[in-house]
């Protein structure tokens, strides 16, 4: 016999469950309240656009997408890594600048001055002479005598090639470090230059063989003593002369340094510097040309606003002086 508790439960169980199907899921809060603040605390996800990442692995995106898609996203635009460029084939200074003797050019070799410059010469002529047989070692048939005058060539070609402004050929006879300063402002300028004579022989006078980086890799600098007649006229951009005269011939000494890299089979001598001496005279100003500007005159209102400055400040000033100048009252018992 079943009891009445064990008829209630199997009754519960057969009994079909009644299902009532609804077509959408209440997700209502339970509160009501503050449904507008609830509205404003959600977060916005950016989903990756898949179908732009494999056009951009296909190299399918033109350039001002990619860089529109770039700003978008405030991404900078990577830049190629590069090395520092290392050039290896000229020096960038003079090894041990030869310092020219003060009045050289213009005292004789007879006078105090041109026998003390000799005695100058010879006592430094040990390390001249050390220089040359290093470089002797990589030339074997280098004289001093005959590479003065092939040195003179190269100064005169490379002043030739200058004023004719044919810069590709002027790599072959100036270094690296004398080019830039050769070519400076040349592009706004006519140079006019002539080679006219040499009053002397040139003369080799200092020599210095140097290593960079590593003891195998040499350079060899030569200095030579060019004494020329040379005429320069520089013009400006509107024709007009800034600097010397075709007509004016001068007598020109300088201290040229010519460079090698003596390790390189396919080096060759260039020019490379100019030793100026700090005994040297100043150069010459250059002239130059500037827009004359138009003044007018000034109008009758300007003119009545500064006399009426004038007036208060003249008032001011006479105010002042007549308080200082007032003498203080003692009082008298």
């Amino acid at each position: 016999m079943l009891t009445g508790a064990a008829t209630r439960f199997l009754a519960l169980r057969v009994e079909p469950l009644q299902l009532t199907f609804v077509r959408y899921i209440r997700n209502k809060h339970r509160d009501p309240r503050f449904r507008k603040e609830r509205a404003l605390k959600f977060i916005k996800v950016n989903l990756p656009d898949y179908e732009q990442m494999r056009r951009q692995a296909r190299g399918q995106l033109t350039p001002e997408e990619i860089r529109s898609i770039m700003k978008k996203e405030g991404v900078a635009p990577t830049r190629p890594y590069q090395e520092k460029p290392l050039l290896i084939t000229t020096t960038d200074t003079i090894m041990e600048p030869f310092i020219p003797p003060e009045g050289d050019g213009r005292a004789s070799t007879l006078s105090k001055e041109g026998m003390k410059e000799r005695y100058n010469v010879l006592q430094k002529k040990g390390r001249t002479m050390l220089g040359l047989r290093k470089i002797r070692r990589f030339e074997e048939e280098f004289d001093a005598g005959d590479f003065a005058l092939v040195a003179q060539d190269i100064y005169i070609d490379a002043h030739n090639l200058l004023v004719k402004n044919d810069l590709e050929k002027l790599h072959d006879v100036v270094t690296e470090h004398a080019y830039p300063d050769m070519i400076d402002g040349i592009d706004t300028k006519t140079i006019k230059w002539k080679w006219h004579e040499s009053i002397e022989l040139p003369r080799l006078v200092h020599a210095r063989v140097s290593p960079l980086l590593t003891k195998h890799n040499l350079y060899g600098q030569v200095t030579v003593r060019i004494h020329s007649r040379q005429s320069l006229a520089v013009y400006d951009r509107f024709g007009r002369i800034m600097y010397g005269s075709e007509n004016l011939v001068k007598n020109v000494l300088e201290y040229v340094v010519f460079e090698k890299h003596l390790t390189n089979p396919y080096g060759v001598w260039r020019l490379h510097a100019k030793i100026v001496p700090a005994w040297a005279p100043p150069v010459d100003p250059v002239i130059r040309t500037f827009r004359k500007p138009t003044l007018e005159a000034p109008s009758e209102e300007y003119l009545a606003k500064l006399r009426e400055k004038q007036k208060v400040e003249d008032l001011e000033d006479e105010a002042e002086s007549t308080s200082t100048n007032a003498k203080p009252t003692v009082a008298t018992a």
